[in-house]
């Protein structure tokens, strides 16, 4: 059984169908990247995993639990899913570490002592310890985001979601957050994740799939749908971001 399932999901916003009948199967371990135009339905995608949007149509499995069913404990179900944006979304008034356990402090009931540790772990493996009492505007913008990637890792999730982590950092700093990921993913984690970052997509994910449209148009290895897709759509595609 798939640790994500999503079948035959629809999402529109008024007359604007943003995901038409979206279907994947994710396994525990796998690295999945989602890639497309900008208005593809991605983020919705990962919104709609994370009960951020309500979906229309169709069923979300985690686990082989139903978490599209109406009467689901969102805030159960997000705890076993970290999600990360493009943009930090740090409070700037709270210290790195404060801002690491603000959710399993207010929101999971988790004991300050034992949230504090936890962060504090979460820091140091995100190389980010000696930066636990420091505000986020000391950070670099890799930093921030590796912050963010730790509070998001602090309650142990089954999934993390990832929506274009890397498109708000210089050049220079996107190296550092990619690496973090790859270690994560050797770690034996599953993540969800909105690229545009084709090589790390071709090194370290096991499917690749092409969005247009709110359609799963192509799927498949990285070597069959970066290297030798099938789909005109998919090919001008990447036609594009590579020049």
């Amino acid at each position: 059984m798939s640790l994500l399932s999503i079948r035959e999901v629809r999402k529109s916003f008024g007359s604007n169908v943003v995901l038409d009948r979206f279907s994947l199967e994710v396994e525990a371990g796998e690295c999945v990247v989602l890639i497309g135009a900008s208005g593809s339905g991605k983020s919705t995608l990962l919104r709609c995993v994370n009960l951020l949007e309500t979906v229309d149509d169709g069923v979300i499995e985690l686990d082989g639990y139903d978490i599209t069913d109406p009467r689901v404990d969102a805030d159960g179900v997000r705890s076993g899913i970290g999600i990360v944006f493009q943009a930090y979304n740090l409070f700037p008034h709270l210290t790195v570490l404060d801002n690491v356990t603000l959710a399993p402090i207010r929101v999971h009931g988790v004991p300050r002592d034992v949230a504090r540790t936890r962060g504090l772990e979460m820091l140091d493996r995100v190389g980010l310890a000696a930066k636990a009492t420091a505000r986020p505007d000391e950070l670099s913008g890799g930093q921030q985001q590796r912050a963010a990637i730790a509070r998001a890792l602090v309650n142990s999730p089954k999934l993390m979601l990832l929506d274009e982590v890397t498109s708000a950092l210089d050049p220079e700093l996107v190296g550092e957050v990619l690496d973090l990921l790859r270690e994560l993913k050797t770690d034996g984690m599953t993540m969800l994740l909105c690229t545009h970052e084709m090589a790390f997509a071709r090194d370290v994910a096991d499917q690749v799939c092409f969005l247009d449209n709110g359609r799963l148009l192509e799927s498949g290895p990285p070597s069959q749908v970066l290297e030798n897709p099938t789909e005109p759509r998919t090919q001008e595609f990447l036609r594009r971001i590579r020049l």
